[in-house]
């Protein structure tokens, strides 16, 4: 497994594999890898002939007061876990490698960045998109594999390639959990053992807005009440936000008559956990 640190090595090695005709995947990650990731990077193994995984804080997708500096970094450890699970590269640049003096040019995007996290985080879905295009004009994949953990974010990426008529299929992998329902993420580290526990009010949450939309009730304004009972509940925990929002534009709806999501933020003690869940209208 090659682990570079420059754009220069990453091309040559991903332009000599394309001219042999492989096809690459690509897993864009801030590293800290857990369970989640690495079904990415597992799946990316086996759709495609070489793996690609990024390892990257990306600085300007976090605003003001964000955890930029605290957010979790364990290079040594996220290398030998993609080696592991068939990443074939590993791209770990430094912030002056990807931004160097006189960058000035970022991707901007409304649409279905503007709610949900990219209402309260301003400018967050810009550094994501900026950060994307560059990895993919570097690595040049064939497929990217996202989570759906970041539901938003998948959407905006979608949005972003279809915008600018990339030549990359966006994978959307499901939400892994750990065995009590918590959503496997990298800042779970952040919480202490009482807040791990509260922590669990957003996963049984979504799994109440579930059971009830499968048992027929459509209205949102009634799903995001019964997710907000649940959640007040738990004293540790602070809403940020509890939306039901149209699957592909993120927008709010006010009936659901088509294939719709729950996601909520919110934060246990000083953490912000997001998760979210599919209600799929079956025909």
């Amino acid at each position: 497994m090659y682990i570079v640190k420059t754009v220069k090595e990453a091309k040559e090695i991903t332009r000599k594999w394309a001219a042999e005709g492989l096809s690459i995947g690509l897993v864009p990650t801030m590293g800290y890898l857990h369970e989640g990731h690495l079904s990415l990077i597992k799946e990316s193994a086996k759709d495609n002939d070489k793996t690609c995984v990024s390892i990257f804080v990306n600085p300007i997708q976090f605003g003001k007061n964000e955890d930029f500096g605290s957010y979790p970094r364990d290079i040594e450890y996220d290398t030998a876990l993609c080696e592991k699970s068939g990443a074939d590269l590993v791209f770990c640049p430094a912030a002056e490698e990807m931004y160097p003096d006189g960058f000035c040019s970022h991707i901007e995007i409304s649409g279905p960045a503007e709610g949900l996290c990219g209402a309260r985080r301003p400018g967050h879905f810009n550094g994501v998109c900026t950060v994307v295009m560059k990895l993919f004009n570097i690595i040049n994949p064939s497929r990217a594999y996202f989570g759906r953990k970041d539901a938003q974010q998948l959407a905006v990426i979608c949005q972003m390639v279809k915008d600018y008529n990339m030549d990359v299929k966006i994978i959307g992998m499901p939400i892994v959990r750990e065995a009590d329902g918590l959503a496997k993420s990298s800042r779970n580290t952040y919480l202490s053992s009482e807040e791990r526990k509260a922590a669990l009010c957003l996963s049984r949450a979504l799994r109440t807005v579930k059971s009830l939309f499968d048992s027929g009730e459509r209205n949102p304004d009634i799903l995001k009440q019964t997710a907000k009972k649940i959640i007040k509940d738990e004293l540790l925990s602070r809403i940020d936000y509890i939306e039901i929002v149209d699957i592909i534009t993120m927008k709010p709806i006010n009936e659901i008559k088509s294939d719709a999501l729950c996601a909520l933020a919110v934060y246990i003690g000083r953490t912000r956990l997001i998760d979210n869940i599919a209600l799929e209208v079956k025909s």
